[in-house]
């Protein structure tokens, strides 16, 4: 029970970075019915900021400045790349997002060179005792951080005047224009804080092991987790990132003893088996609005 418990909190750490990941997905699609495939790339580049941000100013600091830069890309690729394209159908932007993707990795790739980048993180791989369990200092970290900025959006949306322009957007962009919201506003600030939040998981991705060239490929692990929380539910971006997480963990922990006729490595593919799995279930996710059509 030990060993599956501390698996358990292990995955909980790393699905935390997911549900970051998955949070900022859902923030875009629900603003603007596209699915940015470039928050891989703001991940990187975010986890590359600190790195380099923590030489001058500290890590913390770092931290709270290479979010804010990578929101500020975040709202210039917007307002560049994807503004323009407004009205033009949803697969052309989507493709766009991918060749965004591509050219950020390359000019942050340029930063990193061939050796793994360290992060500067206070944590490592440090262990703390909870108890009788042994875990790492970094997942309750995530667990933490996690916790604190999906209350944060949470009140965000519910209590302030964007929050609720952008709920309003997300439900019915022409009632929202008719009631004077402004579109455009909401589709930055979705960009905007999908950013934040990409950079921030970035910089978790990168404690303890550093940042290298393919660090960005932990991001598609996201992808199941929206679709497993469904496409256009915040709460089921977190749960699903969280439930990839602790399922990917549990089957590194346990494979091998209990079905090692799987394979090696078998954990890896886990996020999108679970996928899979819900989908034959329920094709809109356990969180996400079941669409029914009549014609």
């Amino acid at each position: 029970m030990k060993g599956v418990l501390e698996s358990v909190i292990r995955g909980l750490g790393n699905g935390s970075v997911y549900a970051l990941l998955a949070l900022g997905f859902v923030i875009i699609y629900k603003a603007t019915r596209v699915i940015s495939f470039a928050q891989p790339s703001l991940m990187l580049a975010g986890a590359v900021a600190v790195s380099y941000l923590a030489e001058v100013t500290g890590f913390y600091p770092a931290v709270l400045l290479a979010a804010l830069l990578i929101a500020g890309v975040a709202l210039a690729i917007e307002r560049i790349a994807i503004r323009p394209m407004v009205g033009r159908p949803v697969f052309v932007v989507a493709i766009i997002t991918l060749g965004i993707d591509v050219v950020v990795r390359v000019v942050v790739n340029a930063f990193i060179g061939r050796d793994v980048r360290q992060m500067g993180d206070p944590w490592g791989f440090t262990q703390v005792s909870l108890g009788p369990l042994v875990v790492q200092t970094r997942w309750l970290a995530m667990l933490a951080v996690t916790a604190v900025l999906v209350g944060l959006l949470f009140a965000f949306f519910r209590f302030t005047r964007y929050g609720l322009a952008m709920r309003a957007a997300a439900f019915d962009q022409e009632t929202a224009l008719a009631q004077g919201v402004s579109v455009g506003m909401v589709f930055a600030l979705s960009w905007g804080l999908a950013g934040f939040l990409a950079a921030i998981a970035g910089m978790f991705v990168g404690t303890g092991q550093g940042v290298e060239q393919l660090t960005w490929i932990i991001a598609l692990k996201a992808l199941p987790a929206i679709i497993v929380g469904g496409l256009d539910s915040l709460g089921g971006a977190v749960v699903g990132g969280l439930a990839i997480g602790v399922v990917e963990s549990l089957f590194q922990s346990y494979q091998g003893e209990f079905a090692p006729w799987l394979g090696q490595n078998f954990a890896v593919v886990t996020p999108y088996v679970v996928m899979l799995l819900v989908l034959l279930v329920r094709p809109y996710g356990l969180f996400g609005t079941r669409e029914v059509e009549r014609v």
